[in-house]
């Protein structure tokens, strides 16, 4: 059938109408058909087979994954020489530790690649991107906007700290910064106030983000659903949760040094590990 372009009204009609389409396949999918997963207590042996599993898949997928996570440190170290050169040298840290934020949205690539292998199929860098193509990637997408609101609300409060302890002069240079962080009064009070806020941050997403993005890419549950079960998640077993966010946070502590270029390897572990992770902490279907 012979294909002619038609005039721009009747195109753009169409064009809304395939739009229209897509939001209401994403609405739909916001609230989901299925019911709330039950969920198991994890236990601390639990996450270590996880990160056991989470190796294994790497070391299958070391090149692909490697390739496609040079993308984290880029981003990484473009953002803090935008702080530190932008007279935003005093968000360098909470940037950096901001990660830990918005890890369970970036890693869904590596979710996809466990998941297939998990199936049996063929995995490369390339299913990562091919997530991109789910139809659960509208409701994953919503997700990842409300941990970035979480990780920019993170920002707002450790400049406000700044301002009430150290502020409002802005440091002129990063050996300034340190030394007066160190040494001084303001520095002690800033760091007493600004870690157990950043902890307060990372436990908030942390108990309502450990099995979301999985289980949204695995089942059409919904995100309110999604959330709640990863609430369920915690509550059934708050130590060993408590004890992965720990884990997560040491290791992307370790990922940035030297210039976020470990994240390459710690993201990928990370992201193959929270598969298997939700695997345990999931009940089947």
């Amino acid at each position: 059938m012979v294909r002619t372009i038609g005039n721009p009204l009747s195109w753009g009609l169409r064009q809304l109408g395939t739009a229209g389409d897509d939001i209401g396949k994403v609405s739909r999918r916001i609230g989901g058909t299925g019911e709330i997963p039950r969920v198991r207590a994890l236990s601390f042996a639990d996450l270590g087979a996880a990160l056991r599993l989470g190796l294994r898949d790497f070391a299958a997928l070391r090149t692909d994954v490697i390739a496609a996570a040079m993308l984290y440190p880029l981003a990484g170290i473009c953002m803090v020489w935008a702080a530190w050169h932008g007279a935003l040298l005093h968000l360098v840290f909470p940037i950096a530790s901001g990660f830990a934020l918005v890890g369970p949205a970036v890693a869904i690539g590596f979710y996809e690649m466990s998941r297939r292998r998990e199936a049996g199929q063929a995995a490369n860098w390339l299913d990562g991107f091919r997530v991109l193509a789910s139809p659960a990637f509208g409701v994953m997408f919503i997700g990842a906007m409300m941990l970035a609101a979480v990780f920019f609300g993170w920002l707002l409060t450790a400049y406000f700290v700044f301002l009430v302890t150290m502020g409002p002069e802005i440091p002129m240079s990063a050996q300034d910064f340190v030394r007066d962080v160190l040494t001084t009064p303001s520095g002690w009070a800033m760091i007493a106030i600004g870690v157990p806020l950043g902890a307060v941050y990372a436990a908030m997403v942390l108990a309502s983000a450990i099995v979301t993005f999985p289980l949204l890419l695995d089942r059409d549950v919904g995100l309110p659903a999604a959330i709640v079960t990863s609430l369920r998640v915690t509550r059934a077993a708050p130590g060993p949760v408590l004890a992965w966010g720990a884990i997560v946070a040491g290791l992307l502590v370790l990922g940035t040094i030297p210039l976020f270029l470990g994240l390459a390897i710690v993201l990928p572990v990370l992201g193959h590990a929270s598969w298997h992770l939700y695997r345990l902490a999931v009940r089947a279907e």
